[in-house]
């Protein structure tokens, strides 16, 4: 019985380290962006803090902006823990940047009938000359980048090369044999299970009948993960027209002014990570002035047509060169430019107008006017009666009692009138 003692409480001891033992476990679904980096590096972080031993991260996505995929790439290179990716559930998809961010990682995993690849650079930045020098350059670069990914991981850096150059793409169980992932696992417990007893660099995993412990998203990182999007980009630029034309057409309004220059400088520190095409950015402006040319030159809706057509054009290339995820959807390009051209038509151009009419209030109002003079009227001054009341009123020219006069001015509150002349 004695002998049995010390290997039942090594038994036991064993045991709780096993129950002990935990995992870190993120789901990162749809556009890689700025939000997405800022989540993994928050992850890594945290999964370190808490002892995990790795940081398992469940990826289904389409691609995103190339940015934020150095940024994970360069997370993942300098995490203190394994960080596993795990293309999943089935049918899920690790293309465009999912395709760099998946071999970056220490352990690359993916569940049955999933697929990898198609990381083209159009993918990423959308050069619309796949002929041009520039094209050719990015292509170069983001090649030799996937090339070092997987040398760096010991991966099939010629499929990955593929990958980028000819947009190749294949299943999981492809990439398993062409050894592009380590292995394929069902879900998260069977790859716990298989991933125990691997050795990362100087750490050996023991996952198997890990506790799995879910880093969630924080506020803030889904608020800018549902901020920074086309959708919003574009209600931005419509807050800023819109704001800025209003106030221009409604002097004095305030509120339209300042909600359009803080959606304008919002909307600039965004284009930052989300560039705005040049040339659609030009066609809307076009369209803009059009709008605001056929207010004061009236074309019998030809300059509104045309600014229709523009902001169409505008609207749709804004963001056209952008990946998967990252793109206007058509409901909305057909929407804005419908709002804009009634915005314009409606509200701005009875606004600027209405600034041009004669005025018909006030003193101003009274120029023009004819009245009989109540007294003798000369340089030194007189009496008019006129909307009610008595004024004073000077002529160069003497005018008696009586006698019709012309008001051609007003300084003050004295009137300057002239003998009327049939």
């Amino acid at each position: 019985m004695k002998r049995w003692g010390p290997i039942l409480i090594a038994g036991l001891l064993l045991g709780a380290v096993a129950h002990a033992t935990q995992v870190g476990l993120i789901k990162i679904e749809g556009a890689i962006g700025p939000a997405t980096a800022n989540y993994i590096s928050r992850a890594i972080d945290v999964a370190a803090n808490q002892k995990d031993e790795c940081l398992v991260v469940e990826l289904n996505t389409p691609g995103g902006l190339i940015a934020s995929m150095e940024d994970i790439k360069q997370q993942f290179y300098a995490s203190p823990i394994p960080v596993v990716v795990f293309v999943f559930p089935s049918g899920a998809a690790a293309t465009s940047a999912g395709t760099f961010i998946t071999m970056a990682a220490d352990i690359a995993a993916m569940a049955p009938n999933t697929r990898i690849g198609a990381a083209h650079p159009v993918g990423f930045i959308g050069v619309d000359d796949t002929n041009s020098v520039m094209s050719t350059k990015i292509e170069n670069d983001i090649a030799t980048s996937i090339i070092n990914i997987a040398e760096k991981r010991g991966r099939n850096a010629k499929w990955a090369e593929s990958a980028v150059r000819q947009s190749k793409s294949i299943t999981s169980e492809e990439a398993l044999k062409m050894k592009v992932i380590d292995l394929i696992a069902t879900n998260v417990p069977d790859l716990l299970l298989k991933l125990n007893g691997k050795k990362i660099d100087d750490k050996t995993l023991h996952t198997a009948g890990a506790s799995v412990v879910e880093i969630p998203m924080s506020i803030g990182e889904k608020f800018f993960q549902l901020f920074w999007q086309p959708e919003v980009m574009m209600l931005l630029m419509l807050v800023a027209i819109y704001g800025i034309i209003a106030e221009m057409s409604h002097p004095g309004a305030i509120f339209p002014g300042v909600a359009g220059a803080l959606a304008l400088i919002l909307l600039l520190y965004m284009s930052a990570t989300l560039p705005l095409n040049a040339a659609g950015v030009a066609l809307i402006v076009l369209a803009v002035a059009l709008f605001i040319m056929d207010i004061f030159a009236p074309s019998h809706g030809v300059l509104t047509g045309g600014g229709i057509i523009a902001f169409f054009l505008g609207v749709l290339m804004l963001f056209n060169h952008e990946p998967a995820g990252y793109r206007l959807p058509m409901t909305w390009v057909i929407s804005t430019t419908l709002v804009t051209a009634a915005f314009f038509v409606l509200f701005v151009s009875k606004g600027i107008r209405a600034q041009f009419l004669p005025k018909r209030a006030g003193m101003e109002t009274m120029i023009g006017k004819t009245v009989n003079t109540l007294s003798r009227i000369d340089a030194a001054g007189g009496k008019v009666f006129i909307e009610g009341e008595n004024w004073n009123a000077v002529s160069e020219t003497t005018i008696e009692t009586g006698q019709p006069v012309e008001i051609v001015g007003i300084e003050g509150l004295t009137l300057k009138v002239r003998r009327k002349t049939n």
